[in-house]
């Protein structure tokens, strides 16, 4: 029985996803798992292999053709197969059948609206908003879902457009401040411009006055930077709750 000769730049794959880029006027492909190009792009996934079929660039994955080294050279002005393979992952496009893209991106939208759902509560209430109003308000302001952004970053975005259209507010963090009495006075004015109120007052525990707070989580990084410079390690920064929300009856969805 005769034996099939396979070209030396050929590989042959099945059931691959592929990333297309083009440079230098030509197209390069790489092969990759299904549903690990976003994983990679979002950051939950880190391993390289995990994603990529075989760590090769391809003219045409479809056809197996291996581009040449001359040519990844001239165009990505290098010839390191994984460094290239690793520019194409973040900037390519990723080739989907369009029902496939069309259930990425209800997938990506219902996470966004559950990101938003979750961080959130609406003002007037203190009371986090059904999942399913939330999807509502980001069609009705015609939200354009961009694929290469991961849930987490967009999440921001429409917080922040949903709030003219909505009583919408990141839901508070609940926080005990520590600060010694020298410190106290004036690190407590500069607590104060971050922090939405006090909730429970202040408190002096011997030479350390003890203060709880709601502040908005965006603040967060800078009380804590001011809190461990300004006191040189004296004060102390506790989260009490990561979200200060009222109590009432759960919506199930």
């Amino acid at each position: 029985m005769p034996k099939i000769f396979t070209p030396t730049n050929q590989i042959r794959l099945t059931n691959v996803a592929v990333v297309r880029m083009k440079k230098g006027g030509k197209r390069f492909e790489i092969a990759c798992y299904k549903n690990k190009v976003l994983s990679w792009r979002s950051g939950t996934e880190k391993d390289l292999d995990e994603v990529l079929q075989t760590v090769a660039v391809f003219n045409n994955v479809s056809k197996g053709e291996v581009a040449k080294k001359e040519e990844l050279q001239k165009a990505f002005g290098k010839d390191d197969v994984t460094e290239i393979c690793k520019e194409i992952l973040a900037k390519g496009e990723l080739q989907v059948s369009e029902k496939e893209r069309q259930d990425q991106l209800e997938s990506m939208f219902k996470e966004i609206a559950t990101t938003v759902a979750d961080k959130c509560v609406n003002p007037d209430t203190k009371r986090p908003y059904p999942v399913s109003i939330i999807e509502k308000s980001m069609r009705d302001i015609h939200y354009s879902i961009k694929p290469h952004r991961n849930a987490k970053q967009q999440a921001l975005d429409v917080i922040k457009v949903l709030k003219e259209s909505i009583p919408l507010e990141r839901a508070k963090m609940r926080l005990k401040v520590t600060l010694p009495a020298k410190e106290a006075k004036r690190l407590k004015d500069r607590i104060g411009k971050l922090s939405s109120t006090v909730t429970e007052g202040e408190e002096w525990e011997g030479e350390r006055l003890m203060l709880t707070c709601l502040i908005d989580p965006g603040h967060f990084r800078e009380m804590d930077e001011i809190i461990r410079t300004e006191t040189k390690g004296a004060g102390a920064l506790e989260v009490l709750n990561l979200k200060e929300i009222k109590e009432g009856e759960e919506v199930l969805e």
